[in-house]
């Protein structure tokens, strides 16, 4: 399955849709992504994993290395997931304490848990 990446503005933050799998081939194409935004000056970053279908370790890796990337310049870095399947990995790999997760987009945006 192929990864599809859309970045929008709103507000004062960026928005990175992420659809389809983040997996050892695909995660080099969002490490990329989050790599360029983090150039290009964005700060604060929300992730919206929901049509995500699949995520293993290596997705893991980049979105922790995105996290690292904005925290060092003293930006944020926020993934909006709601589903069960996914959430089991970060809860798993206790990553759930690391990353600030939203059920949707609009209370990421709001920092509304």
């Amino acid at each position: 399955m192929e990864l599809s990446l859309e970045t929008e503005a709103v507000a004062d933050r960026t928005l990175l849709r992420v659809s389809g799998e983040i997996d050892v081939y695909t995660a080099p194409k969002l490490r990329e992504r989050l790599v360029e935004l983090a150039d290009s000056g964005a700060k604060d970053i929300v992730v919206d994993l929901e049509l995500v279908e699949f995520l293993d370790s290596t997705g893991l890796g980049v979105l922790v290395g995105g996290l690292k990337r904005a925290k060092a310049s003293s930006g944020s870095f926020v993934l909006v997931c709601d589903q069960p399947r996914l959430l089991k990995i970060f809860r798993i790999t206790g990553l759930e304490k690391v990353f600030e997760l939203y059920p949707t987009v609009t209370d990421a945006l709001s920092g509304a848990r």
